[in-house]
């Protein structure tokens, strides 16, 4: 029941042109896909009435239970053949050590800055969080920023389910540190419509049943250097301790109904732990154990897009991402023990090791 808690909401999301084009003004940009929803909170006089954000469902564009008919993988886990389980993890086991060892990961070459200012958030240092990927669709001739992601591997970026609608085409974009500018670091990938894979969990109808998590197989390889890396992954079912200190990072709007930044943003959120975030007074059974909640005390920013990192030091020195940034109060993202949500990653490396082992032939 969400009614101690009110409703939820995607990650704030707005459309943007990837690189703006003369001659083509604010008003005629198109709407949005469904996935991605303004922050639709009610004016100051009525903030205890926010409202939820129009999902596809519900705006008749994606029938329920049709929405994902033309995505390859997406209906059903892939069956592995009796007697080639042992085989296909192995070999995936392998193509992630041969891709970690060759190129590392979770070790920025321009290293983050770590600071305690979690207001607004503050402009990232450029390429120090070089996994972020700009998720964007196609409307008319021109891409549209719509959600992060995160490089995981050479071929493959992890981002949320609800990103994901068969309508569009996509492209991921690595390499980007300002949307408004071409920055000669950009690789822009175009996206097969077979090769995206939203976790069969994951239901629209229902944000908060959780499993909110999807992967892209790339056309081509990424070209690993030194402002497009890979992201580490957690171990399986590795769950972080309360107070951890974590990164969003994205180009998600800077404040609750404020406007997106060109730059890419980051904020301090310290995560919450199970036991405080599924409090009455917090998310309650909104949360479960298979999400990480992070921030929540008033300070916590809202910097991240839908889909995009949580980004988490370790005690060997890198950073893994333990979130795929999924909900947040429609009340703002700022609100008091309502800390943003994420789907946990460690919870999902079994399912990521299948895909990736299934399609990767």
């Amino acid at each position: 029941m969400l009614r101690a808690v009110g409703p939820i909401t995607p990650l704030p999301c707005q459309q943007r042109l990837a690189v703006p084009h003369p001659g083509i003004p604010e008003t005629s940009l198109p709407p949005c896909p469904a996935n991605s929803c303004r922050f639709l909170g009610a004016d100051k006089s009525r903030a205890h009435k926010a409202k939820l954000c129009p999902w596809a469902a519900r705006s008749g564009n994606v029938s329920p239970g049709s929405e994902r008919g033309s995505i390859k993988g997406a209906a059903a886990t892939p069956s592995v053949p009796e007697g080639h389980s042992a085989i296909s993890m192995w070999k995936l086991l392998v193509t992630f050590l041969l891709a970690t060892e060759a190129h590392g990961c979770g070790e920025p070459v321009y290293s983050p800055v770590r600071t305690g200012r979690v207001v607004n958030g503050e402009d990232a240092i450029p390429y120090s969080w070089p996994w972020q990927v700009s998720l964007q669709y196609q409307a008319g001739d021109y891409f549209y920023h719509t959600c992060g992601g995160t490089l995981i591997h050479p071929n493959w970026v992890m981002t949320a389910g609800h990103c994901i609608f068969p309508q569009y085409r996509y492209k991921v974009v690595l390499g980007d540190y300002n949307l408004a500018k071409v920055e000669n670091s950009e690789q822009q990938i175009l996206i097969n419509p077979g090769d995206i894979f939203v976790n069969p969990g994951w239901n629209p109808n229902c944000i908060s049943c959780g499993e909110d998590i999807a992967l892209i197989k790339l056309s081509r390889p990424a070209v690993l250097n030194d402002k497009v890396q890979l992201a580490c992954l957690p171990p399986r079912g590795e769950v972080l301790p309360n107070h951890h200190p974590c990164y969003i990072s994205g180009w998600g709007t800077l404040y609750t109904g404020g406007p997106m930044p060109d730059i890419l943003q980051q904020a301090l959120l310290p995560v919450v732990d199970y036991a405080h975030c599924s409090q009455p007074d917090w998310w309650g059974s909104a949360v479960k154990q298979s999400m990480v909640c992070a921030g929540g005390d008033i300070k916590a920013g809202c910097n991240g897009d839908s889909g995009g990192p949580l980004n988490c030091p370790a005690a060997d020195g890198r950073w893994y991402v333990h979130g795929v940034a999924s909900f947040v109060s429609s009340w703002g993202c700022n609100t008091l023990q309502k800390p943003s949500v994420f789907t946990r990653v460690s919870a999902f490396i079994p399912w990521i090791e299948q895909i990736i082992s299934s399609y990767s032939r």
